[in-house]
């Protein structure tokens, strides 16, 4: 079913010149697509004085503070790392032709299987810029055209960067589209452009991609929601679990895989407890916990964690903590409560961390290290696309493979059925 008799003019326009891109981008070498991520990648070098301006001005009407702010705030090291990104993703092999499979039938004809491009994907987003530009390099680098519907805050930074990445000598027409932000009318009419568009994604808070995932017409794939959690266990490394633990929790708050639970394990409770709580509310955490860890806290600032809490994503500097008996009560604790996003055990016990990563049903599981490597550019994609909690189409950071399908090729003779 096609849905263009449904859309605005300005969406219909918008979608057709995409549908048409793709058809063109299914086509370039990879020499070529290379050629365009290093011109965009130098662009947004040269003009970073004018990406900054936009973004001041989104900043200024935004009226955000705090962790919000953070997220569509755009400095010069965010501008580099963005470039860094994208030359990353020229530099990553091309999925697109890549032979999966091929074998010959006792009839002589050959058989192949290839990656080829998903066509038309379309990204709802929030706040951060920086995905306009992940998404359309990662788009461009597989062949596919790209429609992006950004948040209104940050409509100035957006409308910049399309800008910027679409002028470029060589880009199809429709290749990179920015949707109207000013309504929501464009998210509704683009999770109805089945026949137009071929995939959504959205990427946000929990109410965003629910939103999307009950209401699209067109396939999705969820990007997840990130309540993230820590078990320290009775064996773990009291100065390694510090660092993780105040890592994972408060060198970016604002992003879906920062820590926003805390397990520990009974035996250790006592010593642990007062001693990791000091040095999260020293660094500005909100402390939350059950209670259990609120008696262990003695005097500090901890407040009783609702019910409905343990469910919650942060996105701020808080965290919740509770006391667990043993690596299977941390595991039970995790899957009934996690968004299945990225989950960490600090142990030197190798058979409780083969038995976490076995048995918590997330998308990134960890044994000693910080839930903030759950990302394309840490996992080595260069960029991401987002970081799926679902299991199809995809699973975590997912980047060039996954923005691919594929089809069969056969090779004949003159055979018949």
């Amino acid at each position: 079913m096609n849905s263009a008799a449904s859309l605005s003019s300005s969406t219909r326009e918008k979608l057709r010149r995409a549908r048409a891109a793709a058809a063109k981008l299914a086509l370039l070498s990879t020499e070529q697509k290379n050629a365009l991520l290093l011109g965009m990648a130098d662009a947004l070098e040269k003009r970073e004085r004018q990406i900054l301006n936009a973004n001041a001005g989104d900043i200024a009407n935004s009226g955000m503070e705090g962790a919000m702010r953070e997220r569509l705030l755009l400095t010069p090291e965010r501008i580099q790392e963005m470039t860094q990104g994208v030359r990353e993703v020229a530099a990553l092999p091309d999925p697109i032709g890549e032979t999966l499979a091929e074998w010959t039938k006792a009839n002589g004809l050959k058989i192949r299987k290839v990656r080829v491009p998903l066509g038309v994907i379309g990204i709802i987003y929030e706040s951060r810029p920086n995905v306009t530009v992940d998404t359309a390099v990662l788009a461009l680098k597989t062949g596919n055209a790209i429609v992006l519907r950004g948040g209104k805050e940050a409509a100035r930074s957006n409308a910049c960067l399309v800008e910027i990445m679409s002028s470029l000598a060589g880009v199809p027409e429709g290749a990179i589209e920015l949707l109207d932000s000013s309504t929501r009318d464009a998210v509704h009419e683009l999770i109805k452009a089945r026949g137009l568009v071929d995939v959504i994604i959205p990427r946000g808070g929990a109410g965003l991609i629910n939103f999307v995932a009950e209401n699209s017409t067109v396939p999705v794939i969820e990007t997840g929601a990130g309540n993230c959690h820590i078990f320290v266990d009775a064996s773990a490394d009291l100065d390694m679990s510090d660092r993780i633990v105040i890592n994972a929790k408060t060198q970016r708050p604002s992003v879906c895989n920062a820590a926003e639970k805390l397990l520990v394990h009974e035996s250790i409770a006592a010593e642990y407890i007062p001693r990791i709580a000091k040095k999260l509310i020293d660094t500005g955490v909100e402390l939350h916990g059950d209670a259990k860890s609120r008696t262990l806290a003695g005097a500090l600032p901890v407040s009783l964690a609702s019910e409905q809490e343990w469910h919650e994503e942060y996105l701020r500097l808080c965290m919740a903590i509770a006391v667990v008996g043993n690596v299977d009560e941390a595991i039970a604790h995790i899957n009934k409560y996690s968004t299945k996003h990225s989950d960490s055990i600090v142990t030197r016990d190798e058979a409780n961390a083969r038995k976490f990563l076995r048995g918590v049903d997330s998308a990134a599981v960890y044994w000693n290290a910080s839930t903030r490597f759950t990302d394309g550019g840490e996992f080595g994609f260069g960029a991401e696309m987002g970081i799926s909690t679902q299991k199809l189409h995809c699973r975590g950071p997912f980047a060039l493979p996954e923005l691919t399908s594929t089809k069969y090729e056969i090779i004949g003779s003159g055979q018949v059925r």
